[in-house]
């Protein structure tokens, strides 16, 4: 192998890796594993990504590059031959109530370029078939297809009259204005109570006429429900202060708009129809179907485009997203679907000689949809890319043209290479990725038996089909089936919000907004350190409090200065004073057993927790971090910066210690190294065994198998989903499974069938 294929990497020392010297080559398929924390993420995406990122965008203008993210060099003695990368990550695609699938992948676009082209009646150009321009949205929710409305039924006491506050809203409390100007008009009686209003009295209050809709009685009487509209939502939330906002908030409520029925788009665009169907149906369309429709247009006008929107809706098809459809808001979109969705993206690009850069391309992939991902991989390459992948499925390093192996530990136990070179080569090696990949999982044969159940019934949310099912409790039950299945639908929209008295939802959203949060501060030890060190020396608590009287002064305990440039974006740059530590100097001259609150910060809690053997309250949260499997985290690393998986399982380890509750977990075994999920199934096991029931959403067929008890929802995504087609135990499916997720359980047991 020549030199210019491969990217050289010597003497890289960034984060925990120590001192790794590697070659990883060109034109091939290079999947990275090891354990979580080893170090994979350092090498892929903070050392070849950022240096790659930073040296493209050094190539713009001064003007530019203020503009574009910023990159921190990393810390290595030499990089070579890098190519321009695309990162395909798995942050959540956010977006506001505007973001669809069909606008952030480009397919409305070519969709409203159809219709303005040969649909009929004729409409306008493609801007009036966009629900974000004038000349197409609905004029009464601004296409965004709902409204906010002001619900009656909390803003008004029944049991109260005008002159005993009857109406909870800040303008309307005795004595004020519009209190004033309603009773002072001679409609209503003061002291009679609502609940004995008349119908005439109530549209009065409500509308200020005698009837909904007619002329208004008394110039000074505008209805506060029209009034509510007109100030309040007619104005926007722009024009309204903090806590005007926070006291309507509770008096609002979120309606389908009553005039384009949540359609976005005004009467003239939706009169318009290609096929048959108008712009919003086609977009309300399961991409499969849609292929279909799109089939029946023979129009030549249209054929460019047509071909254009077929393919881009195949390669969707192609990698699992069959269910989706074109107004679904991105928000909704899980991880796993926003990373697949920006995979389709770049299948379509001519671009070649590129690096793809992939983090945990399987997550929340049913095993089905992983073999249709690793096509689109294959493709990539074959057209002349790289495609390097951080991943721990089986399935997805099994393609690989060489796996690169990091570890053997997490945290400062890592950070070496311990094995590079083929698959086949790696199921011989020592190291443990070899002898998880090696490793076949057998079926739990003596699973606990349910006593109890609680019940669902006739559940039709989303595309769940009137399903009812019993959820066994003081087991380990898994639920299970392919991507849209309505899994998600089943067990958190419904069960948990039904008994959410008795659920502990452990999912993996961010676990709070601020940066300043911790491990330590999030499962609540960081006081009980803070009393140590100042009982130690004598001094208060607060001087060992970044976000106080122990924060550096310069930076107000951030660890860094933001600069504004008013005409560029901020420059955001270490604080010089504590160079980035956070605290004062008079904080870090104070010591604990010889170390300073940034060392004790600076420890895992696996080191913490030998540190502080002798303090309880300490100690019982560190336990349930090293529990739960992230020893390795340090005490102060900011939880923003945590994985899913990572942010779920310091989630639970708040809450180790409850009995009888019931434990939903959202795809527990993200992000983990093959050997780490044996760990949490003993962790969810003696959960159970504490007398706790333990429902679990999964794809993981290894889960699966040490399940006491399955459902399996289907029997595929979208509408062809939304129906229970298995419960039972794992040997059970097993044996007499006719479902998708059984023809791969029985695949994982006998790999050869």
């Amino acid at each position: 192998m020549n030199q210019e294929d491969k990217i050289i990497i010597r003497g890289l020392r960034q984060n925990n890796l120590k001192n790794v010297s590697l070659d990883v080559p060109k034109g091939k398929i290079v999947v990275f594993t090891g354990v979580s924390g080893s170090g994979k993420s350092s090498i892929v995406f903070d050392t070849i990504a950022a240096e790659s990122q930073r040296q493209m965008n050094e190539t713009y203008t001064a003007f530019m590059r203020g503009r574009l993210p910023k990159y921190e060099k990393p810390k290595v003695d030499l990089i070579d031959n890098l190519s321009a990368s695309v990162i395909v990550d798995q942050t959540r695609l956010g977006g506001n109530a505007r973001s669809t699938v069909g606008t952030i992948s480009d397919l409305y676009a070519a969709l409203r370029l159809l219709y303005s082209r040969i649909g009929m009646p004729y409409a306008g150009t493609a801007s009036y078939f966009s629900f974000n321009d004038p000349n197409g949205m609905c004029k009464a929710c601004s296409g965004i297809g709902k409204i906010l409305d002001l619900d009656i039924e909390r803003a008004i006491d029944p049991d109260k009259s005008w002159n005993e506050n009857m109406l909870n809203l800040p303008a309307f409390r005795v004595g004020n204005y519009y209190w004033k100007q309603y009773t002072g008009a001679g409609l209503f009686d003061l002291d009679k109570k609502y609940r004995d209003y008349s119908p005439r009295e109530r549209n009065l209050l409500l509308y200020g006429s005698a009837e909904k809709g007619g002329p208004r009685e008394n110039k000074r009487v505008e209805g506060i429900k029209n009034q509510f509209q007109r100030l309040c939502l007619m104005k926007g939330p722009e024009e309204q202060t903090d806590m005007t906002l926070k006291r309507l908030n509770q008096f609002m409520e979120e309606k389908v708009c009553p005039d384009c029925g949540g359609r976005r788009l005004n009467p003239k665009t939706l009169s318009c129809k290609v096929a048959g169907y108008s712009i919003d149906q086609m977009c309300a369309m399961e991409f499969g179907e849609l292929v279909k429709v799109l089939g029946t247009i023979e129009d030549p006008r249209a054929a460019t485009i047509v071909d254009a929107l077929t393919a881009s809706l195949n390669r969707m098809i192609d990698i699992g997203l069959h269910y989706l459809s074109m107004d679904r808001e991105s928000s909704t979109l899980s991880g796993g679907e926003a990373q697949r969705l920006k995979l389709v993206r770049y299948m379509g690009s001519s671009l070649t000689g590129m690096t793809y850069i992939f983090d945990e391309p399987s997550t929340g992939m049913h095993p089905r949809d992983v073999y249709r991902m690793t096509e689109l991989l294959k493709k990539l390459r074959d057209k002349g890319n790289t495609v390097l992948v951080v991943e721990h499925d089986k399935d997805v390093i099994s393609i690989a043209d060489e796996v690169i192996d990091v570890g053997p530990l997490a945290g400062k136990q890592g950070g070496q290479i311990l094995f590079q070179g083929s698959y086949e080569s790696l199921l011989l090696s020592g190291t443990r990725t070899g002898e998880a990949m090696r490793h076949l999982v057998s079926v739990k044969e003596r699973p606990r038996t349910p006593r109890e159940y609680l019940p669902v019934r006739n559940a039709s949310i989303h595309n769940l089909k009137n399903v009812s099912v019993d959820i066994p409790l003081n087991v380990l039950t898994v639920v299970t089936g392919v991507a849209g299945s309505g899994k998600s639908s089943l067990i958190r929209d419904v069960f948990a919000k039904q008994y959410s008295d008795r659920v502990v939802l452990v999912d993996q959203s961010p676990v709070t907004a601020t940066g300043r949060s911790t491990p330590a501060t999030f499962l609540g030890f960081f006081d009980e350190i803070r009393k140590v060190m100042a009982s130690e020396n004598g001094v208060d608590a607060s001087l060992f409090s970044f976000n106080s009287r122990g924060g550096c002064p310069v930076c107000g305990g951030r660890g860094f200065i933001v600069t504004e440039l008013v005409f560029m974006d901020p420059v955001t740059t270490v604080c010089e004073a504590c160079d980035g530590k956070r605290y004062s100097d008079e904080a870090l001259s104070f010591r604990y057993r010889g170390k300073t609150i940034v060392e004790i910060l600076e420890m895992s809690a696996g080191d913490a927790r030998e540190f502080f053997a002798g303090n309880q309250k300490i100690c019982k949260a560190l336990d349930a971090m090293i529990e739960v499997g992230v020893a390795y985290l340090s005490l102060g690393q900011p939880l923003s910066t945590l994985s899913g998986g990572e942010r779920q399982r310091v989630k639970l380890a708040k809450y180790l210690d409850g009995k009888g509750n019931i434990y939903v977990l959202d795809e527990p075994t993200t992000g983990l190294h093959a050997s780490d999920v044996e760990k949490v199934m003993k962790l969810l096991d003696s959960l159970v065994a504490r007398g706790n029931t333990v429902i679990v959403i999964e794809h993981n067929l290894d889960v699966m198998k040490r399940a006491d008890y399955l459902i399996d929802v289907g029997p595929d995504g979208g509408t062809s989903g939304g129906e229970i087609v298995f419960t039972g135990t794992p040997r059970q499916m097993l044996e007499k499974g006719n479902t998708i997720t059984a023809e791969f359980l029985r695949k994982s047991i006998f790999p050869g069938n």
